[in-house]
């Protein structure tokens, strides 16, 4: 089936409805991508995320590679038979997960050298090996090396690290063409400059002299305010070519959303649904909230009275306090089957909003409510 990105219809705000076919399978954008870390969405299991709609899930190329290691998974019939996910997958290239082991890492214009967390031993990757490993894995989409730095970081730092990732970009690009199946997998660059904009701009013009098929937008949600993360995110958007897909890595709050896509930003991904999940934090319509909080303990109504997932349909505040309480696994995986819920839903209806051309409304509509009931919960 190989791979086409059309953009059917684009909104006042900037924002696009479009597709994304892959060899296995369409997805409709703007799409939120739950994070599988290590082949798993954590407390879900592939069928659920069937039933929820998921159409593309992300996978960790850092994780995979150390356990159980991509040569396995590429005997076994690559990263969709190993799981059995029959639908699309991106895989990151590891960059992020190496920037979070500060004091295990060593980087240079060759790869990254760094430590395991997981037994200490020592490993080196290679803008090289990251798509190797991705190859393995087998993945839809994958993304180059690169090297993403913290924030606020001063402006040399930031020169020094957004050349360093365009020269792995041109590495990634040269050994792809050589090894890959571009029939197969869809190559992303990924555009830094941290949050200096003639850097961010610089970074892209160069990445569009390479001639993705897609392309990323990194180091973004680091620790920076969200103002700046939309600033950014749009001077780099409105670099990137109409007809290729945009993806802003590892946002957002559900709230902030609506924001990215009207940037025209068509892809994102954020641990936020299943990692707050298993803190017992949900989100609803009318904001947060925190399950472990007394005021629940008699509370039969469902999480979220206007959601219409499964959790919501059955199960009380109260069973769902008690259960948190109780340290109950079933917690975790109610918790995640909401908040996924609640993100896929909210990224269905911003398409119909798109479609519409009433984007602006639903996310004035949906930040009064989210954001006035944040400020009330003092979270």
């Amino acid at each position: 089936m190989g791979f086409r990105f059309e953009v059917l219809k684009t909104d006042p705000s900037g924002a696009r409805l479009g597709r994304l076919t892959t060899p296995h399978g369409v997805i409709h954008t703007p799409a939120f991508m739950p994070v599988g870390t290590a082949a798993t969405v954590k407390g879900l299991t592939q069928q659920a995320l069937e039933e929820l709609g998921a159409e593309i899930i992300l996978g960790n190329t850092y994780h995979l590679y150390l356990r159980p290691g991509h040569e396995l998974i590429r005997q076994l019939g690559g990263l969709h038979a190993f799981m059995s996910w029959p639908h699309p997958i991106l895989t990151d290239s590891g960059g992020f997960q190496v920037f979070s082991l500060s004091d295990l890492r060593k980087v240079s214009d060759e790869g990254v050298r760094f430590r395991s967390h997981l037994d200490g031993s020592e490993h080196f990757l290679s803008p090289e090996l990251a798509l190797d490993i991705q190859m393995a894995l087998g993945s839809d989409i994958i993304m180059v090396l690169d090297e993403c730095i913290e924030a606020p970081a001063d402006r040399a730092r930031t020169v020094d690290a957004s050349q360093r990732t365009l020269r792995w970009a041109r590495r990634s690009q040269t050994h792809f063409a050589s090894q890959g199946d571009a029939g197969r997998q869809m190559l992303f660059g990924i555009v830094q400059g941290g949050t200096h904009a003639d850097l961010r701009r610089e970074n892209a013009d160069a990445l569009l002299q390479l001639d993705f098929p897609g392309y990323a937008i990194g180091g973004l949600a680091v620790g920076e305010p969200h103002s700046v993360t939309c600033d950014m995110a749009g001077e780099v958007a409105a670099k990137l070519p109409q007809d290729r897909p945009r993806y802003l890595m590892g946002v957002g709050k559900p709230e902030q959303i609506p924001d990215y896509v009207g940037l025209g930003v068509d892809m994102m991904d954020c641990v936020l649904p299943t990692r707050s999940a298993r803190h017992g934090c949900l989100f609803t319509s009318q904001g947060r909230l925190l399950i472990k909080n007394a005021q629940y303990a008699k509370d039969s109504r469902p999480l979220d009275e206007s959601c219409l997932c499964a959790v919501c349909r059955r199960y009380s505040r109260a069973y769902l306090r008690h259960l948190y309480l109780a340290n109950e696994l079933l917690a975790s995986i109610l918790n995640t089957h909401h908040n996924v819920h609640f993100y896929l839903d909210t990224m269905r209806k911003i398409r119909e909003a798109i479609e519409f051309g009433n984007l602006a409304g639903f996310r004035a509509d949906l930040q009064a409510r989210l954001e006035h009931r944040h400020s009330e919960l003092g979270v």
